[in-house]
């Protein structure tokens, strides 16, 4: 189930918090915490990807449909909702997360929905007429955030040693 990714409060960013605080160096903390970012852009690009590679095969019909009505593609603007924000003041750490206020109101639960495989919507927008189109549970979050993650916490850990050589 979608939720955020976080490296968080861990022992070495809080004290690199503190020092970088100390040392009074703004232009060293933006730097750190674009590195941070950088860290966490692959697992971002990872997941947006992911998102836009996940099938929803039809209930049975061969011929496929035109456009949507809505000219709103469901994959691509799910992918835009995947954030990364990066913290660097009492509770450091960066997190890669899906921001619902991104997404459209009818689209808010979508990527929890196609998490679990099961898709239910109206045909076309006709709210008399429904169908269900069944995904396999692709895991397109959880499988995606389980590769990523020990790469994005590696070079955090790389992020923090180059810091760390700096102050002392």
């Amino acid at each position: 189930m979608p939720s955020s990714v976080q490296i968080l409060g861990t022992g070495q960013l809080i004290t690199l918090s503190r020092r970088l605080r100390a040392a009074g160096g703004p232009r060293l903390r933006q730097n750190t915490s674009r590195r941070v970012r950088r860290a966490a852009e692959p697992l971002q690009r990872d997941l947006q990807d992911a998102i836009r590679g996940v099938q929803l095969p039809g209930p049975g019909r061969r011929v496929r449909g035109g456009p949507t009505p809505t000219q709103r593609p469901l994959r691509a603007t799910l992918a835009g909702g995947v954030r990364i924000s990066v913290r660097s003041g009492g509770s450091p750490g960066a997190r890669v997360w899906m921001d619902r206020s991104r997404l459209p109101a009818d689209m808010r639960n979508m990527p929890w929905v196609i998490e679990a495989g099961r898709v239910r919507h109206p045909v076309f927008g006709n709210r008399r007429r429904w169908v269900t189109q069944w995904a396999r549970p692709s895991g397109w979050w959880s499988r995606t955030v389980d590769a990523g993650l020990p790469r994005m916490r590696a070079e955090v850990q790389r992020v923090l040693a180059d810091v760390r050589r700096d102050l002392e």
